[in-house]
């Protein structure tokens, strides 16, 4: 009677815990000194955004102590490779994976089968919220969209010819240029004339602004919703900064400078030290027993332009070194 009393028990305890606790199962926590692996995978090495990432993501991994980041992808933007890297991830066991998407819904299968085999995987930057991944940590590309189309409208006064770059395929880009066009919409006196895809090679951004101006002589503003007119210095010399407006995603160097020399009239900035650090503390979180409250974390959009530059340029620094 007193074995059937105890596993009476035994049971009970167990359905509790598991009725809407966010704590995971003590046999997943870590063993005492063990060191964890974390496969951070970017979108690709050739972006240089994602430089940051890495520079956050190592970062928060020296401080625990005890967090090895395996920093990896393709070399440049390829979904099919970009999965690869997943799938050697889990062949490898890591302890959790951490993934910006070039294509959300493409990896969602692959995302499901790291979860499924118990490796935990957190999306930063490009989410694919389809999957099992447990939290997403990066702007809300619909709302910074908006906002990208908000400054638009304020700049140009509501009337104008605009050309749109984008990379198709991306999830957040995708939400980006749908909520850009939500806002442009709002202004009738505003004409998209062309959406170029740019398949995320910064290489062509020069080739197509110089196409598209000499197409559009009267164009009002070129609008990014990736930061690819930034990401080199001439990437926008065939624009004459007195009839068009560049307003671009990105806030790396050298698209500070080229604000200031008037070159590009407003950039909108993501936090790229976040999307590792933050990636790799969702996951030593989610590893000790800890889930965050939202799976969604709004990292939030910064909007500089010539008057807050040296300020935003000042605190980027002290980001940089870690101070």
């Amino acid at each position: 009677m007193r074995r059937l009393f105890v596993l009476a028990c035994a049971v009970a305890l167990a359905v509790s815990g598991c009725s809407g606790s966010k704590e995971q199962p003590a046999s997943n926590a870590p063993a005492a000194g063990q060191r964890l692996r974390f496969a951070v995978i970017p979108k690709a090495l050739d972006i240089p955004v994602f430089n940051y990432a890495k520079i956050g993501a190592e970062r928060q991994a020296k401080d625990y102590g005890n967090v090895d980041v395996l920093w990896n992808a393709p070399s440049s933007a390829d979904q099919l490779k970009q999965k690869e890297f997943i799938e050697s991830a889990i062949t490898q066991h890591v302890d959790g994976i951490a993934i910006s998407a070039l294509n959300g819904d493409f990896l969602t299968e692959t995302i499901n089968k790291a979860v499924d085999a118990g490796i935990p995987v957190v999306m930063w930057d490009s989410d694919a919220p389809k999957s099992k991944r447990f939290a997403f940590y990066g702007v809300d590309d619909l709302a910074s969209g908006r906002i990208l189309g908000e400054q638009a409208i304020r700049l140009l006064d509501g009337k104008g010819k605009v050309a749109i770059i984008t990379s198709v395929g991306s999830t957040n880009l995708q939400q980006r240029l749908d909520g850009l066009k939500q806002a442009l919409a709002k202004a009738p006196g505003i004409q998209i004339v062309e959406i170029y895809d740019i398949k995320e090679d910064a290489v062509r951004c020069a080739e197509i602004i110089a196409t598209g101006t000499n197409r559009y002589p009267d164009l009002a503003a070129w609008l990014a919703v990736g930061g690819w007119p930034i990401f080199t210095r001439n990437a926008t010399a065939a624009v004459d900064p007195a009839k068009t407006k560049v307003i671009s995603f990105d806030t790396i160097q050298p698209g500070l400078d080229l604000l200031r020399e008037g070159k590009v009239t407003v950039l909108l900035g993501q936090k790229y030290f976040g999307w590792g650090s933050e990636s790799v503390k969702l996951l030593y979180d989610y590893k000790h027993g800890k889930t965050p409250p939202s799976p969604i974390i709004d990292s939030g959009v910064d909007v500089v332009t010539r008057e807050n530059v040296d300020d935003y340029a000042a605190r980027w620094k002290k980001m940089e070194s870690g101070s």
